[in-house]
Order: C-alpha cells, then sequence, then structure tokens
C-alpha cells in the first residue's frame, strides 16, 4: 500500500520546469534537443513556452512516456503601464482556436515591430538588419535576439548584451514600442484554451513592491491564476518573499528555469528551488 509519507517522497523527488524555450523563439535547442537535456537533468514534466508561438509542438509527440510529461506551453508578450510583462499560458489545449487566434495576432505584433527596429538601425547605419534577423529567426517568431546576434554576426558589437546596451535595450534607437493584445486579451486567450495563466518572473520587472503588488492585482482582475514563485536559480529571498505574495494575493504557484541555452547555469532546466510548500503548486489543478 502507498502511504501518504511515500508519495510525498515521490512527489519531493519530481522535478517540475514550466518555463523553457527552444529555437522557435529564442533559444538555442531544436523541441527534440530540448527534451533530451530534460531528460538528462532529471526533469519529469517539461513546458515548452516558446515566446507568442507553439510551433514547436509541430515537432514532437505530445506523448507522455516513463521518463517525461511534456505540457504545452506558450510565453505570451504584452504591456502593463508601459512595462513590457509575460504572461506564461500552461496546459492548454493545442488545438484551441482562440490560442492559435492569440498567436497569429502576436505573430503580427512582432512583424510590425521587427520592421521598425530594423527602420531605427538602418537609420544608424546598420543597412539591411531585417534581412539578417530574418535568417536567423528562420522567417518566423522575429525578436530583438535575432537583431542582436545579426549585429553580433556583422562585427558590429562583441556580444549579445552588447547589442542590447547600445541599441535595444530600454531607451536605445531599438526600443520600440510594441503592439501586442492587452492583458485582459492574453488571459481570455489562455482561458478559453481551457489553460492556466501564469504571471512569469515577477522580479525581473524591477518594479517597486507597491507596483509590483498593482501589477498582479490587475493580473487577477482580468482572471489571472498563478505565480512563477521561483525562476531559475533566484536568490532564497526572493523566492520566500514571491511565495508571501503568492500565498497573500491567493494564486496557484509555478516554477521553472527559464532556459534558453546549455552554459547558462542560473537558468539550467531543473535547476532551481522546489516552491515553497507553503504555497499550492499550479499543476494540483490539473
Amino acid at each position: 500500500m502507498t502511504t501518504l509519507t511515500s508519495l510525498e517522497k515521490i512527489y519531493d523527488s519530481m522535478i517540475y520546469d514550466l518555463h523553457s524555450h527552444t529555437n522557435f523563439s529564442d533559444g538555442m535547442l531544436t523541441p527534440s534537443e530540448l527534451i533530451v537535456r530534460a531528460k538528462k537533468m532529471g526533469v519529469s514534466t517539461l513546458a515548452i513556452t516558446d515566446h507568442d508561438t507553439i510551433s514547436a509542438f509541430k515537432h514532437i509527440k505530445i506523448q507522455n512516456d516513463h521518463s517525461i510529461n511534456i505540457v504545452p506551453g506558450i510565453e505570451f508578450s504584452t504591456s502593463w503601464k508601459k512595462i513590457n510583462i509575460h504572461i506564461l499560458g500552461l496546459n492548454f489545449k493545442l488545438n484551441s482556436t482562440a490560442l492559435k487566434e492569440g498567436v497569429r495576432f502576436q505573430e503580427k505584433a512582432r512583424s510590425q515591430r521587427a520592421i521598425m527596429i530594423s527602420e531605427k538601425l538602418d537609420d544608424i547605419g546598420f543597412k539591411r538588419s531585417l534581412d539578417g534577423a530574418l535568417r536567423l529567426a528562420k522567417n518566423e517568431n522575429i525578436g530583438r535576439p535575432h537583431f542582436a546576434q545579426h549585429l553580433v554576426n556583422i562585427g558590429a558589437v562583441d556580444n549579445i548584451d552588447q547589442a542590447f546596451r547600445k541599441y535595444l535595450g530600454v531607451g536605445k534607437p531599438g526600443d520600440i514600442k510594441s503592439f501586442w493584445a492587452s492583458l485582459p486579451q492574453i488571459i481570455k486567450w489562455i482561458k478559453e484554451a481551457e489553460g492556466t495563466a501564469v504571471l512569469a518572473h515577477p522580479k525581473k520587472y524591477k518594479l517597486t513592491r507597491t507596483k509590483l503588488k498593482h501589477l498582479i492585482d490587475d493580473f487577477i482582475l482580468a482572471g489571472g491564476q498563478g505565480l512563477e514563485v521561483v525562476s531559475g536559480n533566484q536568490n532564497p529571498e526572493t523566492t520566500k518573499d514571491l511565495a508571501k505574495l503568492c500565498i497573500e494575493k491567493k494564486l496557484l504557484a509555478s516554477c521553472g528555469s527559464d532556459f534558453h541555452k546549455p552554459g547558462e547555469t542560473w537558468a539550467e532546466l531543473g535547476n532551481f528551488a522546489k516552491i515553497p510548500s507553503s504555497c499550492i503548486p499550479v499543476w494540483d489543478c490539473w
């Protein structure tokens, strides 16, 4: 007979990584390579959450075996009070009409922004930057990291971080305000697809605690259900603080590496702390 204690031990040994990226957005690995690495790192449940696209799922079979459970996911871009934020959609129906509508809307927004970024870069001497970025993005789901890599490739900067600091970051020529769907609309798409809407990496927006609480309140008002309490190998005090907010706001707790590529030890698959036991994990509602 399986006792409560043995069930707790089984849960404690499981690793849920509900935030990762493939080369269909700004990650380095193919979907298959990502899954192989996740298995190697001991991940039991993996959500692939590419930016504004679900294209990765066309290249893998969502079939759960004894080694890993793959959860459909997406990381939607939006803004709140002129601040770019990200909403994770988790465990939704991949064939949802609402979700597909959301993806189409965001793809169009990305294309419009890419054209405007390229125009700004052209103005300061980096001609045909759109062509270079599109090649790197394989003509789909283009984003600022593709422009950053293009600037590295042509020798304009030494690395991607420098590209953002000089040309693409906040207040720089390539910092183009987006055409993203609104926060309520994005949450509506996720919920209509029977998914769970989670506010991604809350501390990365560098908001004061008062503003962060206002963001969470607006997120909840729009129908949001979860908070990413653990994002990568973050400071334990950050985890404690977010867990406290999660409980206070009666949200479900999520966790993930935000993996993009090998070599980033702070964002390696499965390499993060457990969700504090005081929180209700998001997967408890699935």
